[in-house]
């Protein structure tokens, strides 16, 4: 959730290596993506709406173009025949290249690259300025549907008793269905003191729940300490400007503690920049260790994030480390999760994580609109695909909607048991999914 790469401080081009939508209200967090932040060069990019459909611009090889004539064959016939409904109004020839480019962008089906038209992309550079209110959540499509990925505590989407995977039926009085990210974004964040209505399918229910929430300014906490007896819990809720030094500031509180265990809470933790999970990666690894390889494209360039030399302690066991996750978990998330698993520095026990592992670039075009295109995948440091179904616990514990809204955590439970040294059972994975690093 980076804003190092601002669209507004470099107006033509940023990168976007974000993790889900979010419906937040604050400069760590931003409405419509989630930026990871990467120390790569930006190229200056200018597309004329017209021409990113129609390809005027000698850009690529013209050998390499698709015929058009077919699509002018289609627009002519149109042109021609098409008659107008009494009650309707004419379309317009820029809304039908609108409609072309939103509809060559869709048959991507990537819920990530996206055609933002001006007046949608005005309101994503009013998000990403961070200058708005909401409900304290991350959404994201999964299945196609809308679906809550992560309530952040003590906001207005927790308090209201959202969770983990509820799946937005209707937001209002819109439904969601065939709905993106964006869209739905923008109707669930608005002013401070207005209430959303939110129709939710969450399951185990037999019918839809309808739960309104109030908007606010969101309050973001980065960490969180306690000790259960010799146990130390890190909870860390997100990837932001603080989450290295607030990292730091709990491994050192961890050592001076007298425990010889440690918990690392990564549950409910949508992800956020891309250098704080490389960062807080290295203080649980050797320098020169991979946390995690972004590939562009089949056989593309590769750009490799490796730990630094911050590693505090060489302590860390897959016997006396415990990384908690949950389907709330993802992106900078999972690949910090990923990478002490694969390392075999820590054990990780909980449920499959989200799976988004993806990079993102917006391209401002030259009349305000914006294309937001899918343009490099996160890897785990054993060539896994983050989004390939989402990371796999070493143990599986589910824990139920009905458990969360009590209070009840049998995945922190197990995590005590494990480091007690008792055996914990994991639960069976369906085999009708796979998973990255399924086990």
């Amino acid at each position: 959730m980076s804003i190092e790469h601002n669209p507004k401080e470099k107006k033509n081009s940023a990168i976007l290596g974000y993790g889900l939508a979010l419906v937040l209200a604050a400069a760590a967090f931003v409405s419509g993506v989630q930026f990871g932040q990467r120390e790569i060069p930006l190229n200056d990019q200018t597309a004329g709406l017209y021409n990113l459909f129609f390809g005027q611009e000698e850009t690529v090889d013209p050998s390499d173009r698709p015929d058009l004539s077919k699509l002018w064959e289609v627009w002519d016939l149109l042109e021609e025949k098409y008659v107008t409904a009494s009650s309707t109004a004419g379309v317009t020839k820029e809304e039908r290249i609108e409609g072309a480019i939103e509809g060559l962008v869709d048959t991507y089906g990537d819920p990530y690259t996206v055609y933002l038209p001006p007046e949608e992309a005005a309101h994503f550079n009013e998000d990403i300025s961070g200058n708005f209110s909401g409900v304290g959540m991350e959404v994201g499509l999964r299945d196609g549907l809308v679906t809550i990925i992560a309530p952040l505590p003590e906001t207005p989407a927790a308090k209201a008793g959202l969770l983990a995977g509820d799946v937005i039926v209707k937001i209002d009085e819109t439904t969601t269905e065939d709905m993106r990210i964006d869209e739905a974004v923008r109707l669930i964040r608005g002013e401070k003191g207005t209430v959303v209505i939110l129709t939710i399918f969450r399951e185990g229910e037999d019918e839809f729940l309808t739960i309104p929430v109030t908007r606010d300014t969101i309050e973001i906490p980065t960490v969180k300490t306690e000790k259960v007896d010799d146990t130390f819990i890190i909870a860390l809720y997100t990837f932001n400007a603080l989450s290295e030094q607030k990292m730091k500031d709990a491994l050192t509180d961890y050592l001076q503690s007298g425990s010889t265990k440690l918990i690392l809470d990564l549950r409910g933790n949508p992800g956020g920049f891309l250098q704080s999970a490389v960062a807080i990666g290295s203080y649980f690894l050797p320098a020169g260790k991979v946390v995690v390889t972004e590939q562009s494209g089949e056989g593309g360039e590769e750009h490799v994030f490796r730990s630094r030399s911050r590693q505090q302690t060489s302590l860390f066991s897959a016997d006396t480390f415990v990384v908690l996750v949950d389907n709330g978990s993802a992106s900078a998330a999972e690949i910090l999760a990923g990478a002490l698993k694969d390392h075999g520095v820590a054990t990780v026990i909980g449920s499959v994580t989200f799976g988004k592992g993806s990079v993102q670039e917006l391209v401002e075009l030259d009349d305000g609109a914006s294309l937001k295109v899918t343009v490099a995948r996160w890897l785990t440091p054993s060539g896994l695909s983050i989004s390939n179904g989402g990371l796999a616990p070493n143990i599986l514990i589910n824990r139920t909607p009905a458990e969360r809204l009590s209070g009840a955590d049998p995945q922190k439970d197990a995590a005590l048991r494990f480091l007690r040294g008792e055996e914990v059972t994991s639960e069976a994975f369906e085999d009708t999914v796979t998973h990255s690093g399924l086990e």
